[in-house]
């Protein structure tokens, strides 16, 4: 199983993180791992066969303290304490203050945000497309941290659409720069496309986190579409699977 660990020299560590990538499982298709073998889909909703994802999560899950609180994404703005999920509630984010209780978030192009403090006491993860971005997710996952306890916090930004593969038109732009007119340095102009511009989602959330107080960002080096033999891409393919990234607390 082909897995990042992240590069954040800052994290205690009682916290353990990872995020999968396509290699690793048995699904086939589209869903494999782009090289000819098995693919590490994650994702139950994308069209791969049930048990294959079931497989998966079951060889995924031998990694983890326990099975991840996986939530059904829906681009919003909604954070959940990851102790009390159960049957997969709408929202994007969760957060967790006990040992052995795992945050989860599944991604294809949208950027997985990944949380911790310093004192290893409250670990979050948020699932940050361009929607949720705008609406205010990272905002309200680090509210909830900092209300669980958390003082000073740390993210890692994970896999997602590089800035030269994210082409956006004028209403994405504007959700943010409507707002905030410091987002303008996110967007660049596409020759010979008026109205088409190339949007940096890395660092979009660069921005955003540091107004709601985390200094200190690691990651934001990837790009899911472009490469094709270590990330799925929902851009690039269309019909493709799911990579998880993962946080908890050790016991």
């Amino acid at each position: 199983m082909d897995l990042i660990v992240p590069d954040w020299p800052d994290a205690p560590a009682n916290i353990g993180a990872l995020t999968t990538m396509r290699r690793g499982g048995i699904s086939c298709g589209p869903y494999d791992d782009g090289r000819g073998g098995g693919g590490l889909n994650l994702g139950d909703h994308v069209g791969d066969r049930a048990e294959d994802v079931a497989q998966n999560r079951l060889l995924l899950h031998a990694l983890l303290p326990a099975q991840p609180a996986w939530l059904t994404q829906v681009h919003g703005n909604r954070v959940l304490d990851a102790g009390m999920v159960v049957a997969a509630p709408q929202a994007d984010a969760s957060i967790a203050t006990q040992p052995g209780i795992v945050c989860a978030i599944l991604t294809a192009d949208c950027l997985p945000v990944l949380l911790c403090d310093v004192a290893g006491r409250v670990v979050g993860a948020a699932h940050a497309g361009w929607r949720g971005l705008a609406r205010g997710v990272l905002e309200n996952t680090v509210a909830r941290m900092q209300d669980a306890g958390a003082r000073e916090l740390l993210a890692w930004l994970g896999p997602a659409i590089g800035p030269a593969e994210f082409e956006v038109g004028p209403d994405v732009r504007d959700a943010f720069v409507g707002p905030d007119a410091d987002a303008r340095s996110a967007f660049m102009a596409i020759p010979g496309k008026p109205g088409k511009y190339l949007a940096d989602i890395y660092q979009l959330a660069h921005k955003i986190l540091f107004k709601a107080g985390v200094r200190t960002v690691y990651g934001g080096k990837f790009c899911t579409v472009s490469d094709t033999q270590r990330f799925y891409s929902y851009r690039r393919d269309g019909v493709t699977g799911r990579m998880a990234s993962l946080i908890w607390i050790k016991s």
